[in-house]
């Protein structure tokens, strides 16, 4: 890269995914240590990525059961079965990018350099954007205030979730991909019920600054969000 590096995710093939502000994302064999690839197409800084397998990447063996497990070969046999159906389900996995340049690009990167889809709409800058636990759905967060919701697969616009009254800074879903919070510049979190509504379910209200931080328990139902204040708040659905 020939400039700072804003976003790094990796892989469950060997491949870590990496996003800068030179404008490029760039795709590398960690086992070999070099770069297999390089997508360009943004006309600005990347600021994130999302991958379609990442939270089954992220949870391993467990899940909402609170499955015990008696030994760690029993977990890493547990963990690869998920990844392997998931993969068998789906396919090769799906990178999004998201940019200062206001769109998205949906990638195949395993097998090419080029763009499958150039998505457009929001009109500031991507700052975040996140796959659905099932992979069907993802969203993207923006400095225009609005959360959008696309089609995992092929990547069509679903719609535009508005509520917030500032920048959109974060996003986190359910364990079961029904709902997806938003934590914003307005200093609250919103709660969307997924794909139905456009308005907000719930305003999680409480904080005395920014929402910055947010995450989504994979195995409950508990929400955690930090702020510009200093706190951090936990809350239950």
């Amino acid at each position: 890269h020939t400039d700072s590096v804003e976003a790094v995710i990796w892989s469950g093939e060997g491949l870590l995914y990496s996003a800068s502000r030179d404008r490029t994302i760039k795709v590398w064999n960690v086992d070999r240590c070099i770069l297999v690839r390089t997508l360009t197409g943004h006309g600005h800084r990347v600021n994130t990525l999302a991958l379609s397998s990442e939270t089954v990447l992220r949870t391993g063996p467990f899940d909402y059961k609170n499955t015990k497990f008696p030994n760690t070969e029993s977990m890493i046999k547990v963990a690869k079965e998920k990844y392997e159906a998931f993969r068998s389900l789906h396919g090769e996995d799906t990178l999004v990018s998201g940019s200062d340049d206001f769109t998205l690009f949906v990638w195949h990167p395993e097998t090419s350099k080029l763009p499958v889809k150039r998505l457009t709409g929001h009109q500031q800058a991507v700052n975040y954007i996140s796959f659905s636990p099932d992979a069907r759905y993802f969203a993207s967060a923006s400095f225009d205030r609005k959360v959008k919701l696309w089609n995992g697969k092929t990547g069509d616009f679903i719609h535009t979730l508005t509520g917030h009254v500032g920048a959109v800074y974060q996003l986190a879903w359910s364990a079961d991909s029904r709902y997806l919070v938003s934590a914003s510049k307005d200093s609250t979190a919103n709660l969307w019920e997924i794909p139905s509504g456009k308005r907000a379910r719930e305003t999680l209200p409480g904080h005395a600054d920014e929402v910055y931080a947010l995450d989504w328990s994979p195995v409950s139902g508990s929400v955690a969000t930090g702020s510009k204040d200093r706190t951090i708040k936990i809350w239950k659905h």
